[in-house]
């Protein structure tokens, strides 16, 4: 009985004009999507390869021990991501790079090491076009395909009541879980297939252009998205299923459930952050940080100076002293740029914490991490960077523990391995995804949008088993 009802609801939607503008809206604007990615993601790719090749150029033409040290590895860049056609989750507005560099001078012949600094970034310094919408698999899953939805499902129940064939059907002892059931499946049939085909469209094109790599893990990653949309979908139509049974008449569950798409849809993903910003505790600006951290060199230099006037004359204590505060000032800056960068993730997390009623922005988040963009990348990013930046000074540990004529005194020239060091031997930055640590970071999301399928659906059987026909 269920598929009979299934069919039926597809055969009405199927010659139905909303669903021949949603076939032609959907293929339209996944078409726009593959084409705008085809030609943007090469770009991006050569930036990429060529920023990096330099960095690693200039980092292996240092040959002594002590310039590996001092000067570090440079910048560390975040490698694009094949997905931005899934979910361009906001990466203008996060730096693709992290600065390693000496800036702290302690004296006239005495640096700091490297540190790592994390710079913002700012587009409209030099895009100064208004913004426009990203044409991605977010904006046509999060916005196109839910109003889609509601569409579709509005008149479910309500159309059925007013035209007098539900009481019909409950007349011939059809149970009404049935009902319900067969109605859902016919809405999810009626949606899931234009966007299935217009997504299989979007691939071929993508795929076709080999312009964009996509491996193993990438499809396994697209699978797993297409299920998120799936779940989002479903979502939806278990939200029109509910109104439409509780309300008497068509016109009133389309109201409802325009409202209902404008306020969980709309407002609270654009709307809440900027309230809650407001409770928080604003982070360090700019002007505080480098105030913070001219003040900090500053107290740096005159301990130095300090001590260093009472290593005269003694050689191997001042050797002691420079190594100490070579430590101590390339300690000093990056726990200084790690409070600025954790005051800011920290406003972001909260900004992102408030706005989880709204499925939207879950959705959206789930994407943002399997499409390999967004805050949650920038954070493994960011995790790479600091697991490299270990690894890159235990090997110049190592490097010099293996001299048996250095003084293992790290931070000073004298005090260091005077061999050459291998170019090939010194550790080089790779930015990689892991899968198993995206399931981790999607774990609350995932639930809460499960959850409010299941809440929704079960509103949406309580309240129609209760309706009097």
């Amino acid at each position: 009985m269920i598929w009979h009802i299934t069919k039926r609801e597809l055969y009405d939607n199927l010659n139905s004009l909303r669903f021949a503008l949603t076939t032609v809206l959907l293929f339209v604007l996944m078409l726009i999507n593959a084409i705008i990615h085809v030609q943007e993601h090469p770009e991006r790719m050569k930036k990429y390869r060529d920023a990096t090749t330099a960095s690693v150029n200039t980092l292996r033409s240092r040959t002594d021990l002590f310039s590996v040290a001092q000067e570090g590895p440079g910048n560390l860049y975040k490698k694009p991501s094949p997905f931005y056609f899934c979910e361009e989750g906001g990466d203008i507005f996060l730096t693709n790079y992290v600065y390693g560099a000496t800036t702290v001078q302690i004296d006239n012949n005495l640096r700091a090491f490297w540190s790592l600094y994390y710079p913002g970034a700012f587009p409209n310094v030099f895009n100064i076009r208004p913004d426009t919408v990203k044409v991605d698999w977010g904006f046509v899953i999060g916005y196109v395909l839910s109003l889609i939805t509601i569409l579709f499902t509005f008149d479910s129940i309500s159309g059925e009541r007013e035209r007098g064939t539900l009481r019909l059907m409950l007349s011939n002892s059809v149970p009404r879980h049935t009902v319900l059931m067969g109605k859902f499946l016919g809405a999810l049939a009626s949606i899931s297939v234009p966007f299935t085909l217009a997504i299989l469209m979007n691939l071929s094109v993508i795929y076709v252009s080999k312009d964009v790599d996509l491996g193993a893990d990438a499809w396994i990653r697209l699978v797993i998205i297409f299920s998120i949309a799936i779940l989002y979908l479903c979502l939806f139509i278990a939200l029109g299923l509910l109104v439409s049974s509780s309300v008497q008449n068509s016109v009133t569950s389309l109201v409802i459930l325009l409202l209902t798409w404008c306020v969980f849809v709309i407002f609270i993903p654009s709307t809440v952050p900027s309230i809650a910003s407001g409770f928080s505790t604003n982070p360090m600006t700019y002007d505080e940080y480098f105030k913070r951290r001219h003040q900090n060199i500053k107290e740096l230099k005159e301990e130095y100076v300090t001590l260093s006037q009472e290593t005269r004359g003694f050689p191997d204590k001042k050797i002691q002293i420079d190594s100490e505060y070579v430590a101590k000032g390339t300690e000093q800056e990056e726990r200084l740029s790690q409070e600025h960068l954790m005051q800011q993730i920290a406003q972001v997390q909260l900004a992102r914490s408030v706005t989880r009623i709204s499925p939207v922005t879950l959705m959206q988040h789930l994407l943002e991490v399997f499409a390999g963009t967004g805050f949650e990348r920038h954070q493994q990013f960011l995790e790479n960077v600091q697991h490299y930046t270990s690894e890159y000074r235990e090997f110049i540990i190592d490097m010099d523990r293996a001299d048996p004529d250095s003084l293992h005194i790290i931070g000073v020239r004298e005090g260091m391995s005077q061999q050459p060091v291998n170019p090939e031997s010194i550790p080089i930055f790779e930015d990689k995804l892991s899968l198993s640590r995206d399931f981790n970071a999607t774990a609350i999301a995932l639930f809460l949008l499960i959850l409010f399928f299941v809440v929704l659906m079960s509103g949406a059987y309580l309240r129609f088993i209760s309706i009097e026909i």
